[in-house]
């Protein structure tokens, strides 16, 4: 007699979708999300698609790289390479990224509110995110809180940005911005503040408190994620933007 195997029969914890659509997507482990972009096993003697997803994985991972960062600018003939991936397959694993990138580079459109840390990312992801050198941009909004427009100010080195608060006042009361966002990327994706960003916080709003010009937060962004200062740190209460 023959036994076909029907998904019901298959543990739940192996089954990528399934647990995707009752714990949502963030239970998934990176293997278990190309899992499903890649369907189904490979047949009898070959790779799980989780096992083909480890193996993207490891494959990327070689020479010390981070895994998630070498398949954030993978070409296709990179993925091909790869025992098991075919044209379908790395053509989904790229549409799957490319969309990933525009979802975080959508700007708001002009006069939203920015009244959440993630709005204000979102707006820079563009000019931010995804760059291979350090970069210092404003947001720069009205007395509501609503978004005028963005501005880089400094680019710098792979590791290493200067921008000193003069210039970034200057910039805010010269496209009438009453309100700011500051924000800068490592391009490491490493979103811990280093020293010399928490001195530079510090001197901002202590200027912001002189000119009248509340600096509400500071973004530290990168790797598909954000870090708020304002959140994560006591500057804000040391030193009130009084809004």
């Amino acid at each position: 007699m023959t036994y076909h195997l029907r998904i019901t029969d298959i543990p739940c914890g192996d089954r990528p979708r399934e647990r995707l659509l009752s714990q949502g997507a963030k239970s998934l482990s990176t293997a278990e999300l190309l899992a499903i972009l890649l369907g189904t096993g490979q047949g009898p003697g070959k790779l799980s698609a989780v096992g083909l997803g480890q193996l993207i994985l490891q494959t990327m991972g070689e020479h010390q790289r981070d895994p998630l960062s070498a398949l954030r600018n993978v070409s296709a003939h990179d993925l091909i390479q790869i025992s098991g991936v075919g044209p379908a397959k790395a053509t989904s694993i790229l549409a799957a990224i490319e969309l990933g990138k525009r979802v975080l580079q959508a700007i708001p459109p002009e006069k939203t509110i920015v009244d959440d840390p993630a709005i204000a990312a979102a707006a820079l992801s563009h000019d931010l995110m995804w760059q291979s050198q350090e970069r210092f941009a404003i947001v720069l909004l009205d007395i509501r809180h609503r978004l005028l427009s963005t501005k880089v100010i400094t680019i710098g080195t792979a590791t290493e940005t200067l921008a000193h608060p003069r210039e970034i006042f200057k910039e805010v009361i010269r496209h009438g911005g009453v309100r700011c966002i500051v924000a800068h990327n490592h391009p490491s994706g490493n979103l811990d503040p280093s020293s010399e960003d928490l001195s530079l916080t510090r001197q901002l709003l202590q200027g912001a408190q002189i000119l009248g010009i509340p600096v509400l937060d500071h973004l530290i962004i990168g790797n598909g994620d954000y870090r708020s200062l304002r959140q994560t740190t006591q500057l804000w209460q040391e030193t009130p933007q009084g809004v």
